[in-house]
């Protein structure tokens, strides 16, 4: 098997450094060349290398104005800056703008072979985390990838870049199973801390008497039970980034203490009157309206702005539909992989399901939906019908508070646009391909017998829930239990 080589851009003006390059470096790496700062642009766009060496004085666009195209363009390229002419000036720039390294010419190659070694080990493990395309071989794909190549995706990975190396706080915003907290170890991944620790915390999972001490740490003697001092989250993660999931159930008085971390980098633990120096890097995440939770004075402002000094918006699945046969095919793979089977493939209709359906739960949704439906058919070929069979029991509950959920207080009953004729048109195929049928052959009993039997599995055996679920009444449910013996469905709650 032929090994594959790291691919590097050599941009140069003079034709006898790209030789060079060529020469000494060609067993190596996938020599890539160009004369000028917007001939190199077109190659990092066709090509996408994972390093760039590039000159600073060139005719046209020079180095400084390239690296800014190119880190636009591809913020998980890694470029290196040269030159014979280095000045306090352009090596402040280049650095601000997110150069790899800046080197001088003449320089060593066994220096310039260090280098390039950490600049393409800095590439692997940034494009590991988040791809802008389709891997050409499926193993390449790892269990962390964002994966996405629609628009809206696009301008979350331009955010990431752009971002991660700087010490900003970021609010990543966006309805439940998007997929925020991956964003925001895409974002330590990325920084100049991803050395240090990254630890998450989720604010709605700990109880609020607790949530304090859990990130500010306590003195011995503080609470009844405080036989011994510990240190907090934020002290634990001195250096690092932290990732408060879930921000917006912070209480208010946590969040007063989290304000002062923001504006002075100190904290105080509890029981103690001494403020502790740290130096964290906050995310936060919500899927709740803070702008709302603002107005009704159950968030602070001056935290709100604090935080928001970056926003990144996760598109619901929903706003990128293109996404969907991308993330199917990634899902595929990684549950694949860990069911140890052969991947199978979907046919059109089944993809066509996937694609209208509206998706509450978004991309967790999809991978649930995915898991599941291997597990239940290991075949080699995946159809609507066994789609369709999966279709709403993965879904995942709308917290209180979900941003999606902000302009009605009631959840919603029925699917939505659509899905009603996604679902009747799989099972008329299904038919269809089925004729002639048995004799004394009933669709709609079929359909209104499995429907009530996924209700009842779904409220584990409740009646009264599952009437409420499929908006009949409970004395209908129970005549049809009993027409379709389902008795052994039901549970002996109300």
């Amino acid at each position: 098997m032929t090994e594959v080589r790291p691919k590097l851009l050599v941009v140069d003006d003079e034709p006898d450094v790209i030789f060079s390059f060529r020469r000494l470096l060609g067993k190596e790496y996938e020599i890539l060349e160009a004369n000028s700062g917007d001939e190199a642009v077109k190659v990092v766009e066709a090509e996408d290398p994972e390093v760039v060496v590039m000159d600073v004085r060139m005719k046209g666009l020079d180095g400084i104005e390239a690296l800014r195209q190119i880190r636009q363009i591809s913020p998980r390229t890694v470029v290196i800056l040269m030159t014979a002419y280095g000045t306090t000036q352009s090596t402040i720039e280049a650095m601000k703008l997110g150069a790899f390294d800046y080197v001088l010419k003449p320089f060593e190659i066994d220096h310039l072979r260090q280098i390039l070694a950490h600049a393409v080990r800095a590439a692997l493990d940034m494009r590991r985390v988040v791809r802008y395309q389709r891997p050409s071989e499926p193993e390449r794909w790892e269990k962390d990838d964002i994966v996405g190549l629609s628009r809206p995706m696009q301008e979350v990975y331009k955010l990431i870049g752009r971002v991660a190396p700087s010490d900003l706080p970021v609010l990543i915003v966006g309805e439940s199973g998007t997929g925020k907290e991956l964003v925001a170890r895409a974002i330590y991944q990325h920084s100049n801390r991803k050395e240090k620790p990254f630890l998450a915390i989720n604010c709605a999972a700990i109880p609020d008497q607790l949530l304090e001490s859990e990130l500010f740490g306590y003195e011995r003697g503080a609470f009844t039970g405080a036989a011994m001092p510990k240190p907090g989250k934020l002290e634990v993660c001195d250096g690092g980034t932290i990732f408060l999931d879930e921000i917006g159930e912070m209480p208010l008085a946590t969040q007063k203490k989290l304000l002062r971390v923001l504006e002075s980098g100190e904290i105080e633990k509890v029981g103690s009157t001494r403020a502790t120096r740290v130096d964290v890097r906050v995310i936060a995440a919500t899927n709740r309206d803070l702008e709302a939770l603002v107005a009704r004075e159950e968030f602070r402002s001056d935290l709100y702005y604090r935080l928001k000094v970056v926003e990144i918006r996760m598109p619901p699945l929903r706003e990128r539909r293109e996404d969907i046969p991308l993330l199917v095919d990634y899902f595929l793979e990684i549950a694949s992989r860990e069911l140890l089977r052969e991947k199978p493939q979907l046919t059109s209709d089944a993809m066509e399901v996937l694609q209208e359906y509206h998706w509450p739960g978004n991309v967790r949704e999809l991978e649930n939906l995915i898991k599941n439906t291997l597990i239940r058919h290991p075949t080699r070929v995946l159809n609507a019908s066994e789609i369709v069979g999966q279709l709403g029991s993965t879904s995942v509950a709308k917290p209180v508070g979900d941003i999606s959920m902000a302009a009605s207080a009631e959840p919603e009953v029925l699917p939505g646009p659509g899905l009603d004729d996604v679902h009747v048109r799989a099972i008329f195929e299904k038919i269809k391909d089925s004729h002639p049928l048995p004799p004394g052959f009933d669709t709609f009993d079929l359909i209104e017998r499995r429907l009530l039997e996924l209700a009842l599995r779904h409220c584990r055996g409740n009646k009264s829930q599952a009437a409420r679920l499929l908006g009949i009444s409970r004395n209908t449910v129970r005549k049809r239990v009993e027409k379709y013996g389902l008795q052994h469905l039901v549970s002996g709650e109300e």
